[in-house]
């Protein structure tokens, strides 16, 4: 039995297999071991994201490679909308802000996914509208934003398409070719089994373009020198995390083998168990909608229940961690992870400590 098991919508716990490769001697980021090793983990990673295209990795944290996305693909006072769903929406905004981008904050209560009416109606009343951004899963709620529709109104358009599935990849469907996805990020410490540390960009050919027009500074995250690198050198530009690029090829294995179908799938039983486990103990969905919750996490709220953050940190001296509430919900929901190598028994035995501490 693990001494901390991680119940959060990241980082999770780490494999021991990963762990262990990751323990192996350290090697040298410009010789061949590692190009070989990097080309592999690069072409292992297109099957993540559904994509032929590269799919890029950086050194850094989700929101890194989030303020990537803006900086590479966008020009001061240029228009953009972002889908605001709750906190990680809401950094989009706070980023795009930064850098003098004239920013639409669509904005929605947390719980509550988009209405595409509004984002068809700011489109027809924005004709100079450059770019949307979303979330995919909503880690501050647990809503799973459905990003194909979007998709679907921007694909024959100039508009591009941004994604942030730091907490969405691998456990939910994510299709970047075939849902017209214009740029999608990732992160490490989520679905890919791994401690953070890492983060995943793919661009389209029309992202690609927009590429060209910035004029945004960026220099550790101008995204071109990564592409240069990628295809001409096998390598990164900069000194990758050499260790987490080592585990990620283990990582990668491990799942792929399993296959993401078979992944997901899973990943919704185990969801929908823990949602009925806690419903049991009188605890309400936040996320009321079902086919609004993605297999990241269930948030979830509790009348008896006057502190979330001090329930919690009852709960984690038991030796399970689980999340609390975000801005406004700070002490009022209670966020438990389904991401990573969870099992049923790794539920019941959140379930059995959170059951004894509410009595």
């Amino acid at each position: 039995m693990l001494k901390k098991l991680l119940m959060t919508p990241g980082p999770t716990n780490v494999p021991e297999e990963i762990r262990k490769k990751m323990a192996e001697d350290v090697i040298h980021h410009r010789m061949a071991d590692y190009k070989k090793l990097f080309s592999e983990v690069s072409e292992n990673l297109k099957d993540f994201f559904k994509t032929k295209q590269e799919v890029l990795t950086l050194t850094c944290s989700g929101t890194g490679v989030m303020e990537a996305a803006v900086v590479n693909l966008f020009s001061k006072k240029e228009k953009v909308l972002v889908i605001n769903t709750g906190n990680f929406g809401q950094r989009f905004v706070e980023i795009a802000a930064t850098y003098e981008l004239d920013v639409i904050d669509l904005k929605y209560d947390w719980g509550s996914t988009y209405d595409l009416d509004d984002i068809k109606a700011a489109i027809s009343e924005n004709p100079d509208l450059k770019g949307i951004f979303m979330t995919h899963s909503e880690t501050s709620t647990g809503v799973l934003n459905d990003i194909q529709r979007v998709g679907n109104l921007t694909k024959d358009t100039d508009i591009l398409l941004v994604v942030d599935s730091v907490s969405g990849m691998v456990v939910n469907p994510l299709e970047f070719d075939d849902w017209s996805l214009d740029c999608v990020v990732a992160g490490s410490q989520k679905g890919f089994l791994l401690p953070p540390g890492l983060a995943f960009i793919a661009l389209s050919n029309k992202a690609k373009k927009a590429m060209e027009r910035s004029n945004l500074p960026k220099f550790y995250f101008d995204l071109k020198k990564y592409i240069k690198f990628l295809k001409e050198k096998q390598q990164n530009p900069y000194t990758p995390a050499i260790t987490l690029i080592v585990g990620l090829k283990c990582a990668c294995d491990l799942l792929l083998e399993e296959g993401l179908d078979t992944i997901q799938a899973k990943h919704t039983k185990l969801r929908k168990y823990l949602g009925e486990e806690l419903l049991k103990l009188g605890f309400e969905h936040f996320v009321t909608d079902e086919k609004a919750r993605g297999n990241t996490l269930v948030a979830v709220t509790h009348r008896g229940i006057q502190d979330m953050d001090k329930f919690r940190e009852t709960v984690d001296k038991d030796g399970v961690s689980i999340a609390g509430g975000q801005g406004n919900y700070a002490g009022k929901l209670l966020r438990i992870g389904c991401l990573g190598k969870i099992t049923k028994a790794d539920i019941d035995r959140t379930i059995e400590e959170i059951k004894k501490n509410l009595i």
